[in-house]
């Protein structure tokens, strides 16, 4: 960018004064031209400092991102707090930490015997030196580094990582606020896409197990508790319910009950988050179980692939934009997924397996091309 300068103006001398002619005093150097001081006077106003956008952001205070150096206190963030902002949090002991916002990243560093809940994280979640931690986490990438003895119910989109930790436990995601879904949304991660009990342990030791599974009833308020009543967060609607969950609860790679599992896909539409829940409501109430969900765009050739005898009929559907896939399992559960589209979704564009002979087949076909869509 160049810069403004102004001539100064060269004063004459006194001898070259003299040599003006006499009664001249119009040329003198002391008597500048009126429109001259006018053009200096606009130069200075020329010069004031430019204001720029970058100028006018309000001003960011690193302390209002990050927790550091606590010990027993319930501390965290409301939200709109950080709004998409990165924040740290290190070196708190026996403390309740809730961050009801959307962030970048967090990281989480030489905390000890602590509670914490976070909300969406469009990037990574980084627990490094941590032991004795309790965790509700939705996050694009989970990895854990020098960790003991950690607690996670967590919402992963990739593959959580683990690396040099040990006694780490892991169940699905379940939790509520009313600004949850948008805070999922501002982070650009689906609640349909969670890989929380696909664990890839970086430094596994032979004989040993560094990870599993949380048990199946294992109840989130028991392991991180409701902020207190009085506390900053009293105005915050939480639930730490399975039934009122943001994220689908998933069996995960628990082993299944059954040997029947069914696809069943939603094609994009208005309603489409609305009808994958209203499915599993219904198959709930039947006694049916959920094992596994994904959101993912699909090509022409990705349906012929995927669906093959019925990819004809389906093909334009998938222009529309990303499908809803849940594979659900239990004796019968073909059938009574049939049953549920003809009389719950007719006139809904659906894809259901049509014979629990060839259901394995889809079930498979589905989520082999959504995990290699996914980088899984």
């Amino acid at each position: 960018m160049g810069c403004f300068f102004s001539k100064k103006s060269r004063r004459k001398s006194p001898k070259k004064d003299s040599a003006l002619p006499a009664g001249d005093e119009s040329a003198t150097g002391n008597d500048l031209p009126e429109t001259n001081n006018t053009a200096l006077g606009s130069n200075s106003n020329q010069e004031a400092p430019k204001q720029y956008s970058w100028d006018k952001r309000e001003k960011v205070d690193p302390k209002d991102f990050m927790l550091t150096g606590l010990k027993n206190e319930t501390v965290g963030r409301l939200p709109g707090k950080l709004n998409g902002q990165q924040f740290v949090i290190q070196d708190c002991e026996n403390c309740n930490i809730y961050v009801f916002d959307h962030s970048a990243t967090i990281t989480i560093d030489d905390c000890v015997n602590c509670r914490i809940m976070l909300g969406p994280v469009k990037g990574s979640v980084f627990f490094r030196d941590c032991k004795d931690i309790k965790c509700v986490v939705a996050c694009q990438q989970f990895r854990t580094r020098d960790c003991k003895k950690m607690d996670v119910f967590l919402c992963c989109a990739t593959q959580p990582i683990i690396e040099s930790s040990t006694g780490m436990k892991f169940g699905c995601f379940q939790y509520y606020y009313p600004e949850l879904a948008f805070h999922f949304k501002d982070a650009g991660l689906s609640i349909f896409n969670n890989n929380w009990s696909n664990i890839h342990d970086f430094t596994p030791v032979s004989g040993e197990t560094n990870w599993s599974l949380l048990p199946e009833d294992a109840v989130v308020q028991e392991h991180v508790p409701l902020p207190d009543p009085e506390s900053e967060f009293k105005s915050v609607r939480i639930s730490s319910e399975a039934s009122r969950s943001i994220v689908p609860l998933t069996k995960g790679g628990r082993r299944t009950e059954s040997e029947e599992s069914c696809l069943f896909v939603f094609f994009s539409g208005d309603y489409t988050t609305a009808n994958a829940r209203k499915l599993i409501d219904e198959v709930s109430t039947k006694g049916f179980v959920l094992i596994q969900t994904k959101e993912v765009s699909m090509r022409p050739e990705d349906v012929n692939r995927v669906f093959q005898n019925n990819a004809e009929s389906l093909t334009e559907w998938i222009t529309k934009g990303p499908v809803v896939a849940l594979e659900l399992n239990g004796d019968g559960v073909v059938e009574a997924c049939q049953s549920i589209a003809n009389e719950v979704f007719n006139g809904t564009k659906v894809f259901v397996s049509e014979s629990k002979h060839t259901s394995s087949r889809d079930v498979d076909n589905f989520f082999n091309f959504a995990d290699m869509q996914m980088g899984l």
